[in-house]
């Protein structure tokens, strides 16, 4: 018997008369309908790294791209073995899995869902671009954001990184100490000795807290301060997840955003650490925001565009195929969407997840991306609307009356200042709180900001502390306000591609 995938992509463009669309969007229809139709998309983006790369790309992603194929002709194209809900259509093998199924007459395809991507390519994108160690320990300072339209010429690593200066600036000057001390600390990471290079490391951010970052033939910059200790903060990210330690990772992976919140591969690392926390949501938006950065600050490398796309779509697919509340179907948005159109929306949903029925709602905004259909900084990415269908009415309207609100809330004051008791916050939690965060989580895996604020996110995350500070859980409240001061420095660069958008 078939069975169902919970992500899903309407074929159907949410638009008010397909009448009324211009060539462009016409001819926009139809590459996606290209693209979005091969179930073996995720196989081609790996083979085109591998022709784009060269002789001297990373191996290991290459041959484990060649395990994959060989794989793929004896076995389905099945998504997590692990996962009770990531289904695909029949049990076939992968060339049979080419086939679509109309919506109903007279509607466009729905395509296949992504294809799981394996673990041991995920592996291999953070080895290349997640747990590089630089000699030059300057590689990776004054990561300043640059638009595209006004960036100078710079020199480019060979990794394919943004510039590492801006506007001819010169790199900071280290005190010392401080620079004999992160030598030290990287020959140890160089050399597998992730325990002592963490002590190093530990050590050099008490230096930096100090005030001894910069040498005193200096002038004291407060931004080449922050470059250097957001330097030693992803530093000390990378040691804890070697480690296996993520739970230590999560408040330096934090910091090190807040302190250079347009270096790609801080919000990178972050992005693995909520992997190996489990936490795909988070990891999906964190790759998302990593993407964004790279471009948006003069990225040249297609190739590393590519594997933060390949690893964005990764976390995506696990956090639906994880869920287990909630199913989600993504459709093309093009103008204006009517009641008509959203009714019609939410049946066709209703139609592909029968179990998911108790409460359907569609996100209007239209300002959801997906890695397949992002192509940043060539052009506008794609938009889609997304509907959510929940097994709980409950969580459903709540989420969607949430939605609506003109200020973003997380909280459980019914009115501002309203005073509630400590058993209060608990029965809150209990029964609403904590099944509503996943899908709060989930709908920003797709989303850059919010139409409401630039700084919704932000916001919520403060709610969500205050929340758990009521509840006395310290230790927690404690990493999400450091989770959301990293998300309102990040604001400003996330506004670049929306006001495009809006031209």
């Amino acid at each position: 018997k078939a069975s169902e995938s919970n992500l899903d992509f309407q074929r159907q463009p949410a638009s008010t008369d397909g009448k009324n669309e211009t060539p462009e969007q016409m001819c926009s229809r139809k590459e996606l309908h290209v693209d979005l139709n091969r179930p073996d998309d995720t196989l081609q983006v790996l083979q085109d790294l591998k022709h784009q790369s060269g002789d001297t790309a990373a191996p290991n992603i290459m041959e484990n791209v060649n395990q994959v194929e060989n794989q793929n002709n004896d076995q389905s194209n099945d998504v997590d073995r692990a996962s009770r809900k990531w289904k695909l259509e029949n049990n076939e093998k992968v060339d049979e899995k080419k086939e679509e199924t109309t919506l109903e007459p007279g509607h466009q395809l729905i395509p296949t869902a992504p294809s799981h991507i394996p673990p041991e390519i995920l592996t291999d994108i953070e080895t290349e671009l997640v747990y590089i160690d630089e000699e030059n320990i300057h590689f990776e300072f004054a990561r300043r954001f640059v638009s595209p339209s006004t960036q100078p010429t710079v020199c480019h690593s060979a990794k394919g990184d943004a510039p590492n200066t801006s506007h001819g600036r010169t790199l900071p000057k280290l005190d010392k100490r401080l620079q004999m001390m992160l030598q030290e600390a990287s020959a140890c990471y160089r050399q597998k000795n992730y325990t002592a290079a963490t002590e190093q490391f530990s050590t050099a951010l008490e230096l930096c807290n100090q005030g001894c970052a910069i040498d005193v033939s200096c002038t004291p910059s407060s931004e080449d301060a922050c470059s250097i200790t957001s330097f030693i903060e992803t530093k000390l990210v990378i040691c804890y997840l070697k480690l296996g330690k993520p739970d230590d990772a999560l408040n330096h992976s934090y910091r090190s955003i807040s302190l250079n919140p347009a270096y790609f591969r801080n919000h990178l690392r972050l992005a693995a650490v909520f992997r190996c926390l489990e936490r795909y949501s988070e990891a999906a938006r964190s790759s998302m925001i990593a993407n964004h950065m790279y471009w948006m600050a003069g990225g040249t490398e297609q190739r590393t565009g590519d594997l933060i796309k390949l690893y964005w779509q990764a976390m995506i697919v696990e956090a639906v195929a994880t869920e287990a509340s909630f199913s989600v179907m993504y459709t093309p948005f093009v103008t204006e969407v009517t009641d008509d159109k959203i009714y019609e929306i939410n049946c066709a949903f209703a139609r592909k997840h029968p179990d998911y029925m108790e409460y359907i709602y569609t996100d209007t905004q239209g300002n959801h991306i997906l890695p397949e259909t992002t192509n940043w900084p060539s052009q506008v990415p794609q938009k889609y609307l997304l509907t959510l269908g929940f097994k709980d009415k409950f969580i459903g309207k709540t989420m969607e009356t949430w939605s609506r609100r003109k200020t973003p809330i997380f909280a459980d004051r019914e009115e501002p200042y309203m005073v509630v008791t400590t058993e209060e916050t608990k029965m809150y939690w209990e029964n609403t709180g904590k099944k509503i965060l996943p899908v709060m989580d989930f709908i920003s895996t797709t989303r850059l900001s919010d139409d409401r604020s630039v700084c919704s996110r932000g916001i919520e995350k403060l709610h969500y502390s205050s929340l758990l500070g009521r509840m006395q859980r310290v230790e927690e409240q404690y990493q999400v306000i450091n989770q959301a001061m990293a998300e309102l420095a990040t604001v400003p660069y996330l506004q670049d591609i929306n006001e495009k958008d809006g031209e």
